[in-house]
């Protein structure tokens, strides 16, 4: 492998990672990634390769940062002034309206509430400033029968987690996050980006061959729980991007829960890391992180109309992306990104690749990348 390709490090026993990874880049010159591991609190895996990637590069990760926030949000949980057993409505009564009364903050955070948009859809603005967000779906109706199924609150889950913090704590989870996480254990990950560090920004590249907008022609029917869910992002790999993705600044800066955290694969396994205490010290315990981290939901997701695995935001392996162990947590996000904690190995991992992959979700070569380092141990 040539050294301008690929730059990092491996502990002894690792070998088998590198070179997977060396392949994928051998098999595809226009292919970049960035690849981090810890186990037992020990970095064994520090890898970038490709043209658009390096070590101390950072990008956006889009759906990675909903595990980002679980984290923050589990320090308020942790502190005993949010319960995931409470009804919604008893830290904010205006969620009451239109029957959410009963809804749970367990439901509410595993994609059982029928809360994946209000009416009219998620906007920019609801993003950028959560607080309008909330307040639409504090009035809203939910799309289904609170608690029958599950499906995934792609956008809103992130505005959702944001109020919750605010009707908790008077701070928001950005700055939880900020001071309370990021700061302690020096995680390069950022629920908004610093503007000292734009220079290190590289912009997620669209999947290649994508259209960056719909095509013309006869209009397609836009009437299921997917498009009253992600709108206009099913059609256009520019709003992705650019209306509720990082390569827009105001998205960057403002972090929003759900899809705009920046930062790198060091950062993300570090952060794991750190959750799994494997520093000496942590910031959750491991009590609230197995109660966050224990499967909740399981089976066809309404919205994705896909199999799906949640804990308490966190996504669970399963047989169509079986990324860890049972005991693993962590999330996936549109670009194929991917970041999680594995008790059961004592494995924090992260995974980011350029450009974007199709379909969304976690990149296959992150999932079989996984399984080589797992075997490893």
């Amino acid at each position: 492998m040539n050294a301008t390709v690929r730059q990092g490090t491996w502990a002894p026993g690792f070998d088998a990672v590198r070179d997977a990874f060396d392949a994928f880049l051998d098999a595809d010159p226009e292919f970049s990634a960035q690849l981090c591991a810890y186990v037992d609190g020990i970095c064994v895996v520090d890898l970038a390769g490709g043209p658009h990637l390096g070590l101390d590069d950072v990008t956006g990760v889009f759906s990675v940062t909903k595990g980002v926030a679980a984290l923050a949000l589990a320090t308020i949980i942790d502190d005993g002034l949010l319960e995931l057993d409470a009804t919604v409505a008893s830290y904010w009564p205006e969620f009451a309206a239109r029957g959410k009364g009963s809804i749970s903050v367990r439901q509410l955070l595993s994609h059982r509430a029928g809360l994946p948009a209000p009416e009219g859809g998620v906007t920019q603005e609801d993003v950028l400033h959560s607080e309008r967000g909330a307040a639409r779906l504090a009035a809203a109706a939910p799309l289904w029968h609170p608690g029958a199924m599950f499906g995934y609150h792609g956008l809103t889950i992130g505005i959702l987690m944001e109020e919750l913090a605010r009707r908790t704590t008077g701070r928001d989870l950005r700055s939880i996050y900020e001071s309370d996480v990021r700061q302690v254990h020096g995680i390069d990950f950022y629920l908004g980006l610093p503007t000292a560090y734009e220079g290190r920004y590289r912009p997620v590249l669209p999947p290649r061959g994508a259209d960056p907008a719909p095509a013309d022609g006869p209009a397609l029917l836009t009437d299921t729980l997917a498009d009253a869910a992600f709108g206009r992002l099913l059609g256009s790999v520019d709003e992705g991007l650019s209306a509720f993705g990082p390569n827009t600044r105001e998205i960057r800066e403002a972090g929003p829960a759900a899809s705009g955290g920046t930062g790198s694969a060091r950062g993300l396994a570090r952060l794991y890391a750190a959750a799994l205490g494997q520093f000496g010290t942590t910031f959750v315990s491991q009590e609230t992180l197995e109660q966050m981290a224990r499967l909740h939901v399981s089976g066809h997701d309404v919205v994705v109309d896909d199999e799906m695995s949640f804990g308490v935001v966190f996504m669970k392996p399963q047989p169509r992306m079986p990324f860890g162990s049972y005991r693993a947590f962590g999330h996936d996000g549109a670009g194929g990104a991917l970041a999680f904690a594995d008790p059961l190995h004592r494995l924090a991992f992260a995974y980011i690749p350029a450009p974007m992959t199709t379909p969304g979700g976690a990149d296959p070569r992150a999932v079989e990348l996984s399984r080589i380092l797992r075997h490893c141990l």
